[in-house]
């Protein structure tokens, strides 16, 4: 979306509802202000995740604002006085920044939490959600690690569910311990994985992955009970379990070459026909330019006897010298 004069990227999926909420937020202002507590309401029970100014005009609202010119493309900005906000939220100082989701919020600390920027980048997703592609990917820039259960496209499996409710309740009885490191979620269907892993997921299945540098972890051993996904989060932050994957130059290569046979394979399976011919051509052109440059090149005898022209004047001047002198 182009307005005034700036170009909003949409990062989200390709789905109508998602484009037409991104039209949405970045149609209207930055921040939006909220002059009563019903709209209030109605803002926290509309959307998933918000952030909310509390407060008269400071350089703390500034400071959001700024902050809303990059992230309104994922996320509400809202600014709101301190009669509008619900009595029953404990604002110990203002103006302050809130960010709501999952049913709860949560207080800017500048102290604790840093930059007001990344704090907002850290906490914008819900604790517990479905993942797809496009959102893992957004993750990735937060820095955080990211739990998944890996789950069958359509009609879960017992073992699904069981993993399913697993995740949700670590990541809801344990956000305390975990929530400042690990994101929490589920994703139907294991083809980003797939490629990130550079093989076949199992599925179901946990992985935790670190897409700072596309690494991931998987678990040592069979996770039955929440104590062993507990262990196995614990081993994660204590590297006591291994990881995988990373960004390294042989991890590159390896890379470059899953990305050419998983881009081939389809072709000669559907059109070998096709395959062939765009294998083959680039390959043949490339040795016929190679067979021409070795075919031109001169060879030693050719180059003594383009040289031996060259030589003889020289010679003759050099004879003629010492005839001058001998006279």
């Amino acid at each position: 979306m182009l307005k005034n004069n700036v170009k909003y990227n949409y990062p989200g999926s390709r789905t109508k509802d998602g484009i037409l909420d991104f039209a949405d937020r970045v149609s209207g202002p930055l921040v939006r202000s909220l002059s009563s507590p019903r709209l209030f309401q109605h803002a926290i029970s509309r959307h998933d995740v918000i952030v909310v100014y509390v407060g008269a005009t400071s350089e703390l609202k500034a400071n959001l604002t700024a902050a809303a010119e990059e992230l309104i493309i994922h996320t509400y900005f809202f600014s709101a006085s301190r009669e509008v906000v619900p009595k029953e939220l404990t604002l110990t100082f203002l103006p302050a920044v809130l960010l709501f989701k999952d049913g709860t919020y949560f207080i800017y600390d500048e102290e604790q939490d840093g930059d007001l920027k990344s704090w907002i980048k850290r906490e914008r997703f819900p604790n517990f959600f479905l993942v797809d592609s496009y959102t893992l990917y957004a993750m990735g820039e937060s820095g955080k690690l990211v739990l998944l259960a890996l789950l069958e496209e359509r009609h879960f499996c017992e073992d699904s569910l069981r993993y399913k409710r697993l995740v949700e309740k670590v990541a809801t009885e344990h956000k305390e311990t975990y929530s400042r490191r690990f994101y929490f979620g589920f994703m139907e269907g294991s083809g980003y994985i797939d490629g990130l892993i550079m093989g076949q997921a199992v599925v179901p299945s946990f992985i935790v992955v670190n897409l700072s540098n596309d690494g991931y972890f998987l678990p040592p051993g069979p996770i039955e009970t929440e104590a062993h996904l507990l262990h196995f989060l614990d081993g994660v932050l204590d590297g006591s379990v291994e990881g995988l994957g990373g960004n390294g130059f042989p991890q590159r290569l390896r890379r470059a070459a899953y990305d050419i046979r998983t881009t081939l394979t389809p072709v000669f399976r559907d059109a070998p026909v096709l395959g062939c011919f765009l294998v083959g051509f680039p390959l043949t052109v490339g040795f016929i330019f190679c067979y021409l440059c070795v075919k031109n090149r001169p060879t030693s005898a050719e180059e003594e006897e383009e040289d031996a022209p060259l030589l003889a004047p020289s010679l003759q001047r050099k004879k003629r010298q010492i005839d001058k002198k001998s006279d």
